[in-house]
């Protein structure tokens, strides 16, 4: 007996780590790719940065027009294959950005990375966990946030060499030679899909006024939330040094409060791994929510003396979050139609994820640093949204039956 726990311990951990793999280079690979190379490639092709930036948006709401279509097929084949197929297509789409010498093909190819990115993100990996190992899936979507947690720590560094040693086309080429020797084979060993219990599907762990919720309101909650975590997560990080500089931080503790996000991310993920692994993923969220605003309280309170307080507060929020995105679901609806469910849920946060830089850089520029409430305002709104899903006593009942069945 005890040797099949260590072997299923054993191939658990290793598909945590196949996949953890193939999400940072994903992620590293297109969403974060513009935060180096948009400078170089606007100066080349003689544009304005913005159009780069403003190429990765577009991208962004077509991966999440793609989500929940790319979910169901999850949800119906497994996620294997349709993760493999999507380093081919963030293959095509670096390729042909390599190549680009206008405005039209960049945007043909931040359309097509777009579609890599609705197939071969967080949510798909999400679901993909969930089709392998059902309600147990909590762990394993930690463990390979924990992982892909370092993907602007590795991607940044290396994609500024790549750019700086050979130019900034080898550097996109050099990125698809990853994406289709390493992480399409990665994607290509992970274990086949389950069949799902069916029995453990309509359980809840929430439920409003002591009645069962509609699910219709529960994953309207859930959309509100993420949406405004999302906003909250893309509009912050795109406006993080400027603002520390407009609190009365030098641009070098702007910088060195910025660096500290990453590590406050990774940190709140192993804490999520660890200690709140025991309580409901709803309570996780819940705290995560209030992070920000008790940063934007300490930094308007403090100046730029609680500069490194706010990015550790915002950073952990974050952290926590990004592993909500997976597991609230997961324990509140169950793992028969997850893919779909997530697709639905996160379409308004990557829409608002991809308007954020514009919406809170104009509030910057109108309200200065009060514009930092409008992101506190927000997350205190998806805390008091969260308020209203309610924990039964027995927490994580589904995940409890799924374990039985396992």
């Amino acid at each position: 007996m005890t040797q099949v726990l260590a072997g299923q311990v054993t191939r658990s951990l290793a598909v945590v780590v196949k996949l953890g793999t193939t999400q940072t280079i994903a992620w590293a690979s297109s969403y974060y790719l513009p935060a180096v190379l948009a400078a170089p490639i606007a100066r080349d092709l003689d544009l304005a940065p913005t159009y780069v930036f403003a190429a990765l948006s577009s991208a962004l709401v077509i991966s999440a027009l793609l989500g929940p279509r790319v979910g169901h097929a999850i949800d119906r084949f497994g996620g294997r294959y349709l993760l493999a197929a999507s380093n081919a297509i963030f293959v095509a789409g670096l390729l042909l950005l390599s190549v680009a010498h206008g405005a039209a093909l960049l945007i043909a190819a931040w359309m097509t990375l777009g579609i890599g990115m609705g197939m071969g993100l967080y949510e798909a990996a999400f679901a993909t966990l969930t089709r392998i190992y059902g309600t147990r899936a909590r762990k394993a979507i930690t463990g390979i946030t924990l992982i892909a947690g370092f993907a602007s720590t590795v991607g940044w560094p290396l994609t500024s060499w790549l750019a700086a040693e050979y130019g900034w086309r080898e550097a996109c080429q050099i990125w698809a030679v990853i994406h289709l020797c390493l992480a399409l084979p990665l994607n290509l060993s992970l274990p086949r899909a389950r069949p799902l219990d069916q029995a453990s599907q309509p359980v809840s762990g929430a439920n409003p006024h002591g009645e069962r919720q509609s699910e219709t309101f529960a994953m309207g909650v859930l959309a509100y939330m993420f949406a405004a975590a999302s906003f909250v997560s893309s509009g912050v990080s795109a406006i993080l040094p400027s603002m520390l500089v407009a609190f009365g931080a030098t641009p070098a503790q702007a910088l060195l409060a910025g660096t500290l996000v990453g590590p406050a991310q990774v940190g709140a993920r192993l804490l999520e791994a660890g200690l709140l692994n025991r309580f409901h993923p709803l309570l996780s969220a819940r705290l995560a929510m209030l992070m920000n605003p008790i940063g934007v309280v300490a930094l308007i309170a403090g100046g730029s003396l609680f500069a490194p307080v706010f990015a550790v507060l915002y950073g952990a929020g974050n952290g926590i979050i990004t592993i909500a995105r997976g597991t609230l679901p997961l324990v509140l609806f169950g793992p028969v139609g997850f893919g779909k469910r997530v697709g639905m849920i996160s379409l308004p946060a990557r829409l608002t994820g991809a308007a954020a830089p514009l919406v809170l850089g104009l509030m910057v520029e109108h309200m200065g640093r009060s514009a930092l409430w409008i992101s506190a305002l927000a997350s205190v709104s998806a805390f008091i949204a969260l308020l209203l899903l309610r924990v039964d006593p027995s927490p994580s009942r589904s995940v409890q039956v799924g374990e039985q069945h396992s």
